[in-house]
């Protein structure tokens, strides 16, 4: 089944992608292979007509786009987040405990997970490391690829609240454990020896735990699947999909942005909350002779779909839902509503990806939270600040969000593939304020 085929690839890029870093990497290559030009925001950008490029910003974010031959009115953009819920070594993460018994890592949470989901499970570590190379300080990705740690749950005998709504601490309960105490050193040297380097010249790192439970596709029919930061790479893998799939030959450019640091705020250099993307917007209508007021009439006229996953309807809690905005895994692409513009979709953006979906045969759900209960948030209406376009938000539904291994429709990556590419083929014009057609 083309489904069982695309999860399984999906799984695959999840597996080898343990951290943000590890994640573009893959990106960046799947892009080299298919022909992507690297360009580096300290360089000269020499774009021509008909070019495909890609940028990257902290080795965590990417921005891909595709150069028209006859030029470009507007930019079609879909941008998702290359970051989940997980914890992060401290710079001194080594702490023995219990009179030098044991060795923990010192770590500390990065955005809202569910940390029960963290304890009994085999554990590793992924990101970069930064070492020195005579003169040189050189940044290399990492990932140990063995279970090498663990945070073990208290006995019930010892915690009789753990059933009934234990809070747990996570400078307490939330530690790893890695060794005894006179196995001080030994994970700096695991990751030098990863790294093929002396670990004396490691000089600083960023490392996050990953968890090591393998990918699954599971249920009577194989409808489901398990695996770790479904949220969001499963946005970032199949909308790269439809990037790669669509045509290059537009009257729009199309571009294919991932960020970092959505699940704390965007609020950072590479997140959806820099000037990451305004700055490849204009140093893209520089670099094709437009002028100010050509790409402010362009960016007016371009779209943004903002996808970062949705959350299913729960078969244990349907009462958490709204009754009449549910959805469910492996029946469409979600849209996602919130007047509060947590979500900044509106009815003008709803209804052109609705529209392109309907002529993609790709089914289409709403979501909306219970009015007396609050939702997450996303990267679109973070981005529309920076670069003011229509925007709407959509996400695959999915359950347990936040969980190390989180739960997904086989069936939701056959559906976004095709719609995301119809996205990316079709052309969107705006019409005087009032019009839209749809192409």
């Amino acid at each position: 089944m083309k489904e069982f085929e695309m999860a399984k690839r999906f799984i695959e890029f999840a597996k080898a992608s343990p951290s943000p870093f590890h994640a573009i990497d893959n990106i960046r290559n799947e892009l080299s292979g298919k022909g992507f030009i690297e360009l580096f925001e300290t360089s000269e950008w020499n774009i021509k007509p008909a070019g495909r490029y890609f940028v990257t910003r902290n080795n965590s974010s990417v921005i891909a786009f595709t150069i028209p031959a006859d030029g470009f009115s507007s930019f079609q953009i879909i941008a998702s987040h290359s970051d989940s819920p997980c914890f992060k070594l401290k710079p001194v993460f080594e702490d023995k405990a219990v009179g030098n018994a044991y060795l923990r890592l010192n770590v500390e949470r990065y955005g809202g997970m569910i940390m029960s989901t963290w304890l009994d499970r085999p554990l590793s570590v992924a990101g970069r490391i930064i070492y020195r190379n005579g003169n040189e300080l050189v940044e290399k990705n990492v990932y140990i690829d063995r279970d090498c740690m663990l945070i073990p749950n208290m006995p019930i005998h010892f915690n009789r609240e753990v059933n009934t709504g234990y809070n747990f601490n996570p400078q307490v309960d939330l530690l790893p454990l890695y060794g005894y105490g006179e196995d001080s050193g030994k994970l700096y040297k695991e990751i030098a020896d990863v790294c093929g380097i002396d670990a004396e010249n490691i000089v600083d790192a960023d490392l996050f735990l990953c968890s090591r439970l393998p990918g699954t596709i599971w249920g009577a029919e194989n409808q489901f699947f398990s695996a770790g930061h479904i949220d969001d790479l499963e946005c970032a893998w199949v909308s790269l999909k439809a990037f790669l799939n669509a045509d290059i030959d537009n009257h729009h450019c199309n571009m294919y942005c991932v960020f970092d640091n959505e699940e704390v705020g965007s609020n950072s250099k590479q997140g959806a909350d820099s000037d990451f993307l305004a700055n490849t917007v204009t140093r893209i209508s520089a670099a094709l002779g437009k002028s100010s007021d050509d790409m402010c009439r362009c960016i007016s006229s371009s779209f943004m779909v903002s996808a970062d996953n949705a959350h299913a309807v729960h078969p244990n809690h349907p009462e958490k839902f709204d009754a009449q905005n549910r959805t469910y895994m492996n029946k469409g692409i979600v849209i996602k509503h919130n007047s509060a513009q947590k979500y900044t979709t509106d009815a003008v953006a709803s209804a052109v990806f609705a529209d392109i979906c309907k002529k993609a045969d790709v089914p289409v759900q709403h979501f909306s939270n219970r009015s007396d209960l609050a939702g997450g948030s996303t990267l679109g209406n973070i981005a529309n600040t920076h670069v003011s376009m229509n925007t709407v938000d959509i996400g695959l539904p999915q359950l347990a969000m936040h969980s190390s291994y989180e739960t997904a429709g086989t069936m939701d990556i056959v559906y976004a593939v095709t719609g995301l590419t119809a996205f990316y083929n079709s052309e969107i014009v705006f019409k005087n304020g009032k019009s839209i057609v749809i192409e």
